[in-house]
C-alpha cells in the first residue's frame, strides 16, 4: 500500500500550496488589527502553513494512533488538513474537523480538499473555534493547535473533556513568544500531559494526554 501523500493529485495540490506559501515571507504587511476576526480578515491571503516536515509528522502520527476523531484548530488554506485527511483515508477510519475564522480561507481549503479527492474525510467549521469546536464529538484522538496563538489555551481547555486517554495534542510555531502560555499549560504535569519538543521548522510540541 502506498501513501495517499504520494499520489499525483495530493502531491500536486500540496506542491502548489507550498510554493504559494513561500511568497508569504516576501510580503509587506500594514498595520494588523489586534482582534482575531480583524487579523483573520486582514491576513486572508496569507497561508501560514506548517512545514513539509511538520506535515509528514502529522500524517505519521495519525497513521500510527488511528484516531476516530481529529480536530484541527486553524485550517487556513488546508495544507495541514490535507496531511491529516490523507492519513485518515489511508487508515480507513476517522474524520477530521477543522475550524477556520476567515471565510476566504474556508472556501479555499474546501476547494483544495476537493482537488485532492479528500473532502469526504473533512468537515471544515467556519467561525470562531470557541464556538465551532464546542460540539465536535469525542473521544478526540489527535488535536492540531495551529490557529491564533492567544486562543491556543482556551481552545485546548474547551477540548480537554473530550480528549481520549493517550490522545496526542500537536502545536505548531512553538518558537513564537505568543506560544509561551500554551507551553506553560501543556508542560505543567498538573494539567495532565507529558510531551516533547520536536525539531521541525518553527518547532512543534507533541503532548500526550496521560
Amino acid at each position: 500500500m502506498t501513501s495517499t501523500l504520494l499520489e499525483p493529485k495530493t502531491r500536486g495540490v500540496l506542491a502548489t500550496l507550498f510554493a504559494e506559501a513561500e511568497k508569504d515571507d516576501r510580503r509587506v504587511y500594514g498595520e494588523i488589527p489586534a482582534d482575531v476576526q480583524g487579523k483573520a480578515d486582514a491576513l486572508a491571503d496569507v497561508y501560514m502553513p506548517i512545514s513539509p516536515e511538520g506535515g509528514r509528522l502529522l500524517y505519521s502520527l495519525v497513521r500510527a494512533i488511528r484516531p476516530e476523531v481529529v480536530v484541527e484548530f486553524g485550517t487556513s488554506y488546508g495544507i495541514s488538513t490535507l496531511h491529516l485527511a490523507a492519513a485518515v483515508h489511508d487508515n480507513g477510519i476517522g474524520h477530521v474537523y477543522g475550524s477556520e475564522l476567515s471565510a476566504t480561507k474556508v472556501t479555499a481549503a474546501r476547494a483544495n480538499l476537493d482537488a485532492a479527492d479528500l473532502s469526504h474525510h473533512v468537515t471544515i467549521l467556519a467561525g470562531d473555534a470557541l464556538d465551532t469546536l464546542a460540539d465536535v464529538p469525542g473521544p478526540i484522538g489527535l488535536v492540531l493547535v495551529d490557529g491564533w496563538k492567544e486562543l491556543s489555551v482556551p481552545v485546548l481547555r474547551l477540548l480537554e473533556p473530550r480528549l481520549a486517554p493517550g490522545a496526542l495534542v500537536v502545536a505548531d510555531d512553538i518558537t513564537m513568544p505568543s506560544m509561551h502560555p500554551y507551553l506553560d499549560h501543556v508542560r505543567d504535569p498538573r494539567n495532565g500531559y507529558l510531551g516533547v519538543e520536536f525539531p521541525v521548522a518553527d518547532g512543534m510540541e507533541i503532548s500526550c494526554r496521560v
